[in-house]
């Protein structure tokens, strides 16, 4: 059995139209696209669709990826997002009664599996990483997360994007030993 290619070489082949190079992409990253689509109680049609949109959003951004390393991370938070506009626009044509889906109990196991490995990682950081990605979670803004961190409002941006990469690095690593 071949060893698996790292990402950056799959997404410089799958740019270079390697079908091989698409079909290692969509095996160590589909099935878990589809846990997020799902998790987002998307059924199996809408689940598809918002998978295949990832995909395609892949394809579009295949040469401005700036992190090849983290594109596993990249195509699970292009599902869901692909996933929210489905059931946004789900709301809007739905019936009252068809409002709440139930999700998929295993794609909601896996779901919560990936949201406490991101929380473990965020604790593992140092400051003020740690504490910055604690509060833009929770959406508090930038004064407020300036005000609580001591710093100017100017350096939370360029921080922020300092800690993320630190947390993509990080996530990439686990996600490369698993």
């Amino acid at each position: 059995m071949r060893e698996p290619r790292d990402p950056k070489e799959l997404l410089e082949a799958a740019a270079d139209d390697d079908q091989t190079a698409w079909d290692e992409l969509e095996s160590r990253f589909g099935p878990r696209m589809w846990a997020v689509a799902r998790a987002c109680g998307l059924n199996e049609s809408d689940a598809a669709d918002a998978v295949q949109g990832a995909w395609l959003r892949l394809l579009e951004h295949l040469h401005t990826i700036r992190d090849p390393a983290g594109v596993g991370a990249w195509l699970a938070t292009t599902t869901r997002r692909e996933a929210m506009l489905i059931s946004r626009k789900d709301l809007t044509f739905a019936p009252r009664f068809d409002l709440v889906r139930e999700p998929d109990p295993a794609a909601a196991v896996l779901e919560a599996d990936s949201s406490r490995l991101l929380w473990k990682t965020v604790s593992s950081l140092n400051e003020p990483c740690r504490t910055l990605l604690q509060l833009v979670a929770a959406d508090v803004g930038y004064q407020q997360v300036a005000l609580r961190l001591g710093v100017p409002i100017g350096s939370v941006g360029p921080t922020r994007t300092r800690c993320l990469e630190k947390l993509r690095t990080l996530l990439s690593l686990q996600e490369t030993v698993q």
